[in-house]
């Protein structure tokens, strides 16, 4: 056989697998299945962990999701996230001041932070649409202000419920707001299947599979192939009659949208809204999960979004876990800085997808 008939040889087995996976990822998962190995010879209930692992993946999937329509754009990655996260928060603290409870709470947060999210994600796509090439860099001091802008708006706005602002002052939000008595777990204690030790959130993982197979499907529509194509090639695109600017303002605004719906997932899972500081940094494992599950800055797909949230949030719930009960000392938020930070340094140093 000659050299060139060996060159183009497909790849099979194994290394098409990897190949196909990335070594990247591989070693990543790799990884997280030893820690899940360890956890029960080192103290730690394996069910319990793993339970820990998918109620993280159902919180933070959406927001890893909120991702895919900009990339497919040619926009890059969000480095604005936390701009749908402030409409997020704008339509939570809303419902619960004008005392929606329940399931009707959680569905008047997502209501109302609807048009917050459409205002912001149009402000944006402009923005974005005058400083063409240089998307992400822009995005991130957009984000930063935008947090820092709301510190100051969550001490002045006009709230008045009890369960919401300072107690001796009677005006100006808390850092941390319990959602208790209004959508704590409402989507998680859907459907809930519990055996044990071992609890799947059915509710939340339907909510985000719902929302995944309904961005799949816009891809696959002709609005969906022209954001594909702008972000592919916008000098063909434009050159077959799709007007860029319009498509990339409407990933914008839809991953604004997807922003606001996540964090609100996010809340009703973990039990409280955070404020003021809190969102600065959230955009970071979002982008760093997209990026681990195999999405490059001009391509990404649904089960990029999985995998990479799974991984990402896997890692980081275990190893502080198995490290603390190895060690006998409880280091769980020091270790949790620094892997999860060095997943996030590792992740943006990528240039490429995870087969790279």
């Amino acid at each position: 056989m000659s050299q060139t008939e060996k060159t183009l040889k497909p790849v099979s087995g194994f290394s098409a697998f990897v190949q196909n996976f990335g070594l990247p990822r591989l070693i990543i998962a790799g990884f997280l299945l030893l820690l899940f190995i360890a956890a029960p010879f080192v103290g730690s209930n394996f069910f319990t962990q793993l339970t820990n692992t998918i109620n993280r993946f159902s919180w933070n999937a959406i927001l890893v999701l909120s991702m895919v329509p900009m990339v497919h754009s040619g926009c890059g990655l969000n480095f604005g996230l936390p701009l749908g996260i402030v409409s997020g928060l704008l339509g939570a603290t809303i419902s619960m001041e004008l005392g929606f409870t329940g399931g009707l709470s959680f569905l008047m947060a997502i209501l109302i932070a609807t048009p917050f999210a459409l205002i912001f994600g149009y402000g944006y796509g402009h923005l974005l649409n005058r400083i063409k090439g240089g998307e992400m860099m822009i995005a991130t001091y957009v984000g930063f202000s935008a947090v820092s802008f709301m510190c100051i708006a969550w001490l002045l706005l006009p709230y008045r419920s009890p369960n919401m602002v300072w107690g001796l002052s009677g005006k100006g939000l808390r850092t941390t707001i319990t959602v208790e008595g209004y959508y704590d777990k409402i989507l998680a204690n859907f459907l809930k299947i519990e055996i044990g030790s071992f609890s799947i959130p059915v509710g939340t993982l339907l909510f985000f599979a719902l929302l995944a197979f309904l961005m799949w499907a816009f891809l696959h529509t002709k609005a969906g192939t022209a954001m594909t194509a702008v972000g592919s090639n916008p000098t063909f695109a434009r050159a077959s009659g799709i007007n860029v600017d319009k498509v990339r303002l409407q990933s914008v605004i839809m991953s604004t949208w997807l922003g606001a719906v996540g964090i609100l997932v996010y809340q009703q899972g973990f039990g409280f809204i955070q404020l003021y500081m809190a969102p600065f940094y959230m955009a970071l494992p979002a982008i760093s999960a997209i990026l681990i599950g195999g999405a490059s800055v001009n391509k990404a797909s649904i089960t990029n979004v999985i995998i990479g949230t799974f991984l990402f949030q896997g890692i980081v719930t275990m190893t502080p876990t198995v490290m603390n009960n190895i060690i006998r000392m409880d280091m769980s938020e020091v270790i949790r800085v620094i892997v999860s930070q060095g997943m996030i340094l590792y992740a943006l140093t990528r240039k490429q997808g995870g087969s790279k």
